[in-house]
C-alpha cells in the first residue's frame, strides 16, 4: 500500500486483487433493492401518473 498526495489530498495505492476483495465485501454488506414484477410497475406508475395529474 503506498500514499500519495494529489492537490492537497491524499490518496492510497493497493493492489487491484486487494481492491476487487474490498469490493466483493463491500457489496455483500448492502441491502439488495426490492424490484417490482411488470405487473406491479405498471400499477406503481398509473398510480403516480393520477397523483402527478392531479396536481
Amino acid at each position: 500500500m503506498t500514499g500519495i498526495v494529489i492537490d492537497k489530498k491524499k490518496y492510497v495505492l493497493i493492489p487491484e486483487k486487494d481492491y476487487k476483495a474490498l469490493q466483493k465485501k463491500a457489496a455483500l454488506k448492502t441491502k439488495a433493492v426490492k424490484t417490482f414484477t411488470i405487473d406491479e410497475a405498471r400499477a406503481y406508475s398509473k398510480k403516480l401518473i393520477r397523483k402527478w395529474a392531479e396536481k
